[in-house]
């Protein structure tokens, strides 16, 4: 299966499960997972772990280290396209990613803010505290026909989610459209 997926980024707010989905979804397609967290400098986590939301300067460098790890670019040049939980929340930071990696695929785990707020009460985060999600979904630009996608519901459980995107991915879901702007399947 691995072989002809494309590189993936499982994106969405804080708090709506990119890190356990996206980490599940590897292990089900057999492919590397990166938390794209673990690739922020220093200086982002302090910042954000101050409550301060980043700015579009801020994650630029961050981006494209992440658009260079999908590209197979770090990490020992992985042979095998990997997902990466990344945030993704506005068109131009998609479109930078995609600027190393044409082909990605972007999972947009979507929910309600407050069922991803309950989410993070009941958590503990690092550098990412539950203030900052209001600023989340401010930034959040919705993922438009010509990028390539699935969209999938955070009420679902774990592993009916990551099987239902497995099979979107696998080409078997009703959502599927070739988009010729892109070389690969867009998922609605």
């Amino acid at each position: 299966m691995s072989a002809n997926l494309p590189p993936l980024v499982v994106m969405g707010v804080s708090g709506c499960g990119k890190s356990t989905i996206g980490a599940h979804l590897g292990q089900r397609l057999g492919v590397p997972f990166y938390d794209g967290d673990d690739f922020h400098p220093p200086a982002n986590k302090e910042k954000m772990a101050a409550g301060i939301p980043l700015t579009d300067a801020d994650r630029e460098p961050w981006l494209g280290r992440l658009g260079e790890l999908l590209a197979g670019k770090i990490d020992g040049g992985a042979t095998v396209p990997p997902i990466v939980a990344c945030s993704a929340l506005k068109r131009r930071y998609r479109d930078l990613l995609r600027s190393y990696a044409p082909d990605l695929v972007f999972i947009h785990l979507a929910g309600a803010a407050a069922t991803i707020g309950a989410r993070m009460d009941a958590r503990a985060h690092e550098f990412m505290p539950r203030t900052l999600l209001e600023s989340q979904f401010a930034a959040l630009e919705p993922l438009e026909a010509d990028e390539a996608h699935v969209l999938a519901d955070i009420t679902q459980p774990p592993e009916l989610l990551v099987e239902r995107v497995a099979h979107e991915l696998q080409g078997g879901g009703e959502q599927v459209r070739v988009n010729t702007d892109i070389a690969g399947p867009v998922r609605a």
